[in-house]
């Protein structure tokens, strides 16, 4: 699993992904697919695709429409079980017809 399988599932489930990279530090994969290390002051000296490998625990969570009072909670993953459900999760593609003059 890539950092951009989870991104993809990010955008397509509408969810941020959390992990703790082996530096301590949390990284969050936003609903626009954007990977993220807010405690992360300075450039890091580290390559966040190479850390991935090494987390084993996520969790999803998902996003609360506006106005609700009781958000979803999140929910804890393995990365086996994160693996599976990126697999699952349908690839949603534009597709644009040649024809649309007809």
């Amino acid at each position: 699993m890539k950092l951009a399988d989870l991104r993809k599932l990010a955008i397509r489930k509408q969810v941020r992904i959390r992990f703790v990279l082996p530096n301590g530090l949390e990284c969050v994969v936003n609903e626009l697919g954007v990977a993220q290390v807010p405690a992360l002051k300075t450039v890091p000296n580290f390559d966040l695709e190479q850390e991935l490998v090494s987390a084993r625990q996520f969790e999803l969570e998902p996003l609360a429409p506006l106005g609700t009072k009781n958000p979803p909670k999140p929910r804890s993953l393995t990365r086996d079980e994160l693996e599976a459900l990126a697999v699952a999760a349908p690839c949603v593609v534009a597709s644009q017809s040649d024809h649309d003059d007809e």
